[in-house]
Order: structure tokens, then sequence, then C-alpha cells
């Protein structure tokens, strides 16, 4: 089991990366993974689509009851809508805490998934219900908490914090994935460790890996993207790998150079 002190020496220590060798590898890999990371989306389609569905109830019974009595009242729309306000309220951020930490959930398991399918091993629909369990999703949750907290303010300072908060925020699954018994504290702070380690070359991977999957995705109709979508994990996967690595005994061939 890897420690806090034992990760955070593997990040010092971390050597050079190569861009071009891991994006290669990522496409490589993810020739292997994509059938696994278009159930990914479905299932995170489907969390969606009762939280939209109830969302857009109330809409659906305005337009009902205004086509029935064939007029417009403005004010019949407005008072309904203020009585719903703070139900819609509750409701919205409810649900996008549930959302939000359920996807973080299934994100961590794909990465999981990404590591036993690099491994050579069989993987299960069931693997992606690993941590949709009540221990970790607490933690997922904390994760989504922390993530909207620290990016509000970001963004209303024009932009520019979040783009340095992109690369952190994105390590932050893959710490879960493969640390899930640190505390959510110590996932926090490794990935801004590791996000200011190599923070120019994960943000070029993560930037140029959604280019190319919305551009493929686009191409292929746009029904394409759930199906490239799931690219993106795979650079900061292999970052992962070569920075921290694994516990077991395959390990990892190494990509770039000892830094100097």
């Amino acid at each position: 089991m890897n420690t806090l002190s034992y990760i955070e020496q593997k990040i010092a220590v971390a050597k050079a990366l190569d861009f071009g060798t891991i994006f290669s590898q990522s496409i490589d890999l993810f020739k292997k993974t994509w059938l696994q990371g278009l159930i990914m989306q479905l299932f995170i389609l489907a969390l969606s689509i009762p939280f939209i569905i109830i969302f857009y109830i109330p809409f659906v019974v305005m337009v009902m009851a205004e086509s029935q009595s064939g007029s417009y009242d403005p004010d019949v729309m407005s008072n309904y809508f203020a009585g719903l306000s703070i139900l819609y309220l509750i409701f919205f951020f409810v649900g996008i805490f549930v959302l939000a930490s359920a996807q973080i959930a299934l994100n961590a398991a794909f990465y999981r998934i990404i590591r036993e399918i690099d491994k050579g091993n069989q993987v299960k629909t069931n693997d992606f219900f690993y941590f949709l369990k009540g221990k970790y999703l607490s933690k997922a949750f904390m994760l989504v908490l922390f993530t909207i907290v620290i990016s509000i303010p970001a963004v209303f300072l024009c932009y520019i914090p979040f783009l340095y908060l992109i690369v952190p925020l994105t390590l932050l699954t893959v710490f879960f994935a493969f640390n899930p018994e640190l505390g959510v504290t110590d996932i926090i702070k490794l990935s801004f460790k590791l996000g200011n380690k190599k923070w120019f070359l994960i943000f070029g991977l993560v930037i140029v890996a959604s280019m190319l999957a919305s551009i493929v995705g686009f191409l292929l109709c746009g029904i394409g993207s759930l199906v490239t979508a799931a690219f993106v994990y795979h650079p900061t996967y292999f970052v992962y790998k070569e920075v921290v690595g694994f516990d077991d005994a395959d390990e990892i061939e190494t990509i770039g150079r000892i830094e100097e």
C-alpha cells in the first residue's frame, strides 16, 4: 500500500517524461479500452436522465396547461415558478453533488479498469461499481465539494487561476482511484504536488487529448463522442504510472529520461 510520504518521495524524484511517447501510448491503450470507456459514458448518461426528466417536469406541466387553456398568462407562470424556486434550488444542488460524486466514482473505477487492461487482465462490468460504496462515495462527495469551492472563486478571477487548477483537479480522480485508502486531504495534497511538478506536460496532454476526442467525436456524427470522450483519461493514467507507479511486480517500462 502506498503511503503519503512514499508517494511524495516518488513525485519529488520524478523523471522527465516525453509528451509524444505518452500520447502515443495513450492512443495504443485506448484501442483496447474504448468499449469500457463507452460503457462508463452510458452509465453516467443513465444516471443523469432521471434528474433531467424530474427537472423538466414542471415546464412540461405548464406547457400542457397552456395548450389546454389556449392562453398564455405570464403572471400565473411566474407565480408558479416562484413557489418552486426553493425546491428547485435544493434539488438542483443536491442533484449536482449526487451526479458528480457518482461520476467521480465511475471515473476512478475506469482508471482501475485501464490498469487491468494495460496489464493484460480481463475486466468485468461489475468493476465499474467498485467505488459505488458508502466509504468511497463519501470521499467522492468531499472531492466534489472541494472542486466546487475552489473553482468558483477561480472562475470569477477572470479564469486565469482556473487554468492553473485544471491540472491538479484532473489528478484528483486518478489519485483517488489508486489510493482509496488515503484521506481526502492527502489526495488533494498529492494532486497539487504532482500537478505543480508536471503542470505544463499534463496541461498540454489534457488539452490535446480533449481536442482530439472532440474532433473525432464530431466527425463520427456527434454520437461518437460517447466513445472518444474516455480518451482524455489515458494520458493522466500514464503520467501517474510513470511517476508514482503501482504496487504490483510488473513495474512498467520507463518513459523519457531522468531529470538532472
